[in-house]
């Protein structure tokens, strides 16, 4: 059904609003940034708001505890303004799989009154593009009985399955202010030691799944020698810019999306959004698509990279929670580890450093701390890196496992280790420095 779209301000659009609807607000770095304000500057007059959002970017906490009875979040992922909200009850937290988001939209769990998304001005045909987040929002917006959109010539036009015509929106909101940006931090010296232990079982040709943070940025910078890389990620930053610059990553060799850089958004500088304009390199889907394992793993040498908060020594990864506390969400780690460990010649990797808290917490734990959640099973776990070096677990027994583990432990920690798994595992060799 075609819609007549009528411009508005932000204001009147926040005064669309009305108490009980469930809003869809896009994030990310098209978080809607002048519409959240007006939306929250009226929220005494508004009850039982439900704001459904994964990730913003570019504003504090905006939803403070006495909102919570106007105005509630329900975060499909958590937000680092968001986690002492969703920790002490006065916002609410979906646990999904990143691939399954679009899904609780289309099929009645979570169906918008209102998508709030943020486009590019339409071409000559009338399309706008969803920019730099194409992932969950193109979902939402179809699945919505009414879509509001901010129309900024600062939002990239991205390709691929992208697109909403004028003709799909109720009202736009017109804006004219630079996207939210994040910059990379210069990895550390552990997170360069890991990198550099994954580089080098990375295999010429390999696509990768790789995010944004310090690890994922060192893995891209040393892997400046090989060839023909690719790239099927649910985002991406700078770091891959630079790398198909150097000519590192081709494409050429994916067997899916040849030549093309596979993503649902990206998150970087603004130097990131003005080479993602308009350039056939760069194809943005929606995330049941990318995040498919099963499209995922059409892939050949699919190679995703993850972190996690702690292993246990029987592989179990946690990283979404610190025992009971909600820290971010499952994301799409299990959607790309379990799709690389089906592809062809593929892998999954856990990388994370093997301590916290200047050594004095070992990341690699004889059990998960009590109520942390397992994100990714002991059964889907292939490799696991710390600056220690690599420990390959897929096909091994427990014992084997736990030798691995401890050997990419933080020495102080290994006897420890060694001990519990002699007492409650019954391995009778267990060596604390293999």
């Amino acid at each position: 059904m075609q819609r007549r779209m009528c411009s508005i301000t932000a204001e009147e659009a926040a005064a669309k609003i009305k108490s009980g609807q469930r809003v869809f607000i896009t994030g990310n770095c098209s978080t809607p940034i002048p519409f959240l304000e007006a939306l929250v500057a009226r929220y005494e007059e508004l009850d039982n708001v439900e704001l459904v959002q994964v990730l913003s970017i570019g504003m504090k906490e905006f939803i403070t505890p006495d909102m919570a009875d106007h105005i509630r979040a329900n975060n499909l992922f958590i937000s680092d303004h968001m986690r002492s909200s969703v920790n002490c009850g006065t916002s609410d937290f979906t646990p999904v799989f990143l691939s399954e988001i679009p899904s609780l939209f289309t099929n009645g769990y979570l169906t918008p009154d209102v998508a709030v998304i943020h486009v590019s001005p339409p071409d000559e045909h009338g399309y706008c593009s969803y920019g730099v987040e194409v992932g969950v929002t193109k979902s939402a917006a179809e699945a919505a009985k009414m879509v509001i959109a901010l129309i900024n010539p600062h939002m990239p036009r991205t390709l691929g399955d992208s697109f909403i015509h004028l003709n799909q929106i109720d009202f736009c909101i017109p804006v004219d202010y630079p996207l939210p940006q994040v910059h990379p931090h210069p990895a550390s010296d552990i997170q360069d030691q890991i990198a550099a232990h994954i580089a080098q079982i990375i295999p010429d040709g390999a696509t990768l799944q790789t995010g944004i943070g310090g690890i994922p940025d060192a893995v891209l910078r040393r892997l400046t020698d090989h060839q023909h890389l690719g790239i099927h990620t649910e985002l991406f930053s700078d770091g891959v810019m630079h790398m198909i610059e150097a000519g590192v990553i081709t494409c050429k060799r994916k067997t899916l999306h040849t030549g093309k850089v596979v993503a649902g958004f990206v998150i970087g500088t603004q130097a990131l959004f003005d080479y993602v304009n308009d350039n056939p390199i760069i194809e943005l889907h929606p995330t049941e698509y990318v995040n498919d394992p099963f499209i995922i793993s059409q892939n050949d040498k699919m190679v995703s990279i993850n972190s996690a908060l702690e292993v246990d020594l029987t592989g179990q990864v946690c990283a979404d929670s610190i025992g009971t506390k909600f820290y971010s969400g499952v994301g799409g780690q299990v959607d790309f580890v379990r799709g690389a460990c089906r592809s062809k010649g593929g892998m999954s990797i856990i990388a994370l450093p093997s301590t916290t808290k200047n050594d004095t917490v070992s990341r690699i734990v004889p059990t998960l701390k009590v109520g942390a959640g397992v994100t990714t099973t002991r059964n889907d776990v292939h490799y696991v890196a710390t600056e220690y070096g690599v420990a390959l677990l897929f096909g091994k027994t427990i014992a084997q496992r736990v030798q691995e583990l401890i050997n990419i432990a933080h020495p102080k920690f290994r006897e420890e280790l060694a001990a519990f798994a002699r007492e409650q595992y019954h391995i009778g060799k267990v060596y604390a420095f293999a």
